[in-house]
This record gives structure tokens, C-alpha cells and sequence, in this order.
């Protein structure tokens, strides 16, 4: 396993580098409005691993050199180790702690399920392993303040026996409690949040990460497709002044936010990553549109698996 990701050339936005994560590519359903017509009309195992292995070498292309996938991204692991070969210049992050359960069924009552304890990390580290050659950041999936992996020390021990950086993702109206909360441990390197115009409320958690050293990994930065289907006015009045999509203008407001280091783009398609990557020539400025953080999250989870 290499040593962490220390310096690969990346795309520039300001003070932020521009990510491709693969939570849309790994799997047929996921939560993301505006994707239906992206993928392929018939979503089986080999359509979606072209799909993703067409997206990467378009990422790659644009002078992207980070990918992120998860163990919960259905195949999102196995895709990006068939595309690797040939791409040493790419930081590799995943994470662990969610377990793909929808056996490939779009309409699937579950889709993943969480779990935070050590038999979960060691099988999934395993299965990450197996399947990817290196892994440059291993980050857990979706901690919250009351994850028993804060009280879990054998947990934790093991966790820092693999020798690689390690990092944790957030979720949930109460994001900045579990930031401040992991900071304390001082074990991550980084940290992976939802932030977009609508969704605010870990800002000053993750300033506070950044100065701490962590990095700063933006997710779900176009609100799962609702600043793009269904745009505030403000956003959308910028993106048609600008010659740009809606998307360009979410991804740019996050961009411009001195804590941020990386902001994932979540494109089913070229074309979508296109439009994302139009955020790197444009600067915007956008009134304040959060939402508050329960109604936000509230609506997320609303949205169907499509």
C-alpha cells in the first residue's frame, strides 16, 4: 500500500482540487436526481462497468487524479481495479463501514446497511484489498457522534495497524458534532462532508478540521441533483449569465470556501463531468440559500433510489 496521497498533479479551483467519486457508477440505483438519463438503458453488471470505466478515462482526461469509492458502491471497487492499470499518477480513497445489500436490484427495500465495529473493518479492509492494488486513504463511512467506534479502542488499534491514512465521511443534520467529535481522537487525516448552498451547516466544523491539518473533502456538492433539476433562482440566474450549468455554479460556491481541498464531483456521464469541470474558468457569488440543516436532511431523505 502506498503512504498517502502526497501530491499528485490535480485540477485546480480555486483552493480546492476537483475529485471523482463513484457512489452513481458503482451501482444501478442511487440517490441522485437528473441521473436516469446519464447511464446506460440497461443497467446490468458489464453496461455500468463501461460507464464507469468511460467516466474515468474522461476524468482522467480533464486532469483529474482522484477517485473515490466505497465498499457500499456496489462495484465501484472492482470497476476502478480494472481501470487502474496504467494510471499510477491517481490518489485511490474508499471507505468502509456501510455493506452493499441490494444484490444489484434497483428497487430494493434496502440498499446498504451501517456498522461500525472491528469484524466489519477487518472483512472490509480484506475485501478492499483483495480488490484494489493500492489504497491511498481509508476513510469510515459515515460516522456520526454516537458511532460506538469512538468507545471501540480495539477498533481504533486496528484501524491504525493498516499503515494507511485514514479519514471519515459525515452525514446527517448533526455533521458537526461527529467533526469536532473525531477531531479529538487524532487519528484521521482527513475528513469527507456534505457542504453545498443549501446545506451550510459544517462550515465552521470543517474550517476547524482544516486548521487542524485535516484534509477537507467536499461531497454531495449539487445537493444529490437538487441544485441542478431544481436550481434557486439565484443559482440558476448566475449559471445563465455565466454560459454554464447549474452544477458549475454549486461546485464553484464550494470551491471558494478557504477550508475546502477537494471537492468530489459525483457525474454519471462525460457529459455531466464536463459540466461539473466548467466550474474550474467561473467565480460566482450567491447569496445565502441553506436550508436548515433538519429540513435539508429531511428532504434527502425523501428522495428515491433510482
Amino acid at each position: 500500500m502506498s503512504g498517502g496521497p502526497s501530491g499528485p498533479p490535480f485540477t485546480v479551483v480555486g483552493m480546492a482540487h476537483l475529485a471523482l467519486g463513484l457512489a452513481s457508477l458503482g451501482r444501478p440505483a442511487y440517490i441522485n436526481l437528473g441521473r436516469e438519463d446519464a447511464l446506460p438503458a440497461v443497467r446490468d453488471v458489464e453496461s455500468m462497468r463501461a460507464q464507469c470505466h468511460l467516466v474515468l478515462d474522461t476524468a482522467y482526461e480533464l486532469g483529474i487524479r482522484w477517485v473515490d469509492a466505497a465498499r457500499s458502491y456496489g462495484l465501484s471497487e472492482d470497476f476502478l481495479s480494472s481501470w487502474l492499470p496504467g494510471h499510477d499518477d491517481v490518489t485511490v480513497s474508499s471507505k468502509w463501514g456501510y455493506a452493499y445489500t441490494a444484490d444489484w436490484q434497483p428497487d430494493a427495500e434496502v440498499h446498504e446497511v451501517k456498522e461500525h465495529s472491528l469484524a466489519r473493518f477487518r472483512r472490509q479492509w480484506q475485501e478492499t484489498t483483495a480488490l484494489l492494488p493500492r489504497v491511498d486513504l481509508y476513510q469510515v463511512h459515515s460516522l456520526t457522534a454516537d458511532s460506538p467506534l469512538f468507545e471501540d479502542r480495539a477498533l481504533l488499534d486496528a484501524m491504525a495497524g493498516i499503515e494507511v491514512p485514514l479519514g471519515f465521511s459525515t452525514s446527517g443534520p448533526r455533521q458537526a458534532d461527529a467533526i469536532r467529535k473525531a477531531l479529538e481522537l487524532g487519528v484521521f487525516q482527513s475528513v469527507q462532508s456534505t457542504w453545498n448552498v443549501l446545506e451550510t451547516s459544517a462550515g465552521e466544523a470543517l474550517r476547524e478540521a482544516h486548521d487542524a491539518g485535516l484534509r477537507v473533502i467536499v461531497k454531495e456538492g449539487v445537493a444529490n441533483g437538487r441544485l441542478v433539476v431544481e436550481p434557486p433562482q439565484a443559482v440558476a440566474a448566475q449559471a445563465k449569465a455565466l454560459g454554464v450549468g447549474p452544477d458549475a455554479v454549486a461546485l464553484a460556491a464550494i470551491a471558494r470556501q478557504p477550508w475546502a481541498d477537494v471537492v468530489l464531483s459525483g457525474a454519471a456521464s462525460p457529459d455531466q463531468l464536463r459540466s461539473n469541470v466548467d466550474a474550474l474558468r467561473i467565480d460566482v457569488d450567491l447569496p445565502d440559500l441553506a436550508e436548515p440543516a433538519e429540513q435539508y436532511w429531511k428532504i434527502r431523505s425523501g428522495l428515491s433510489w433510482n
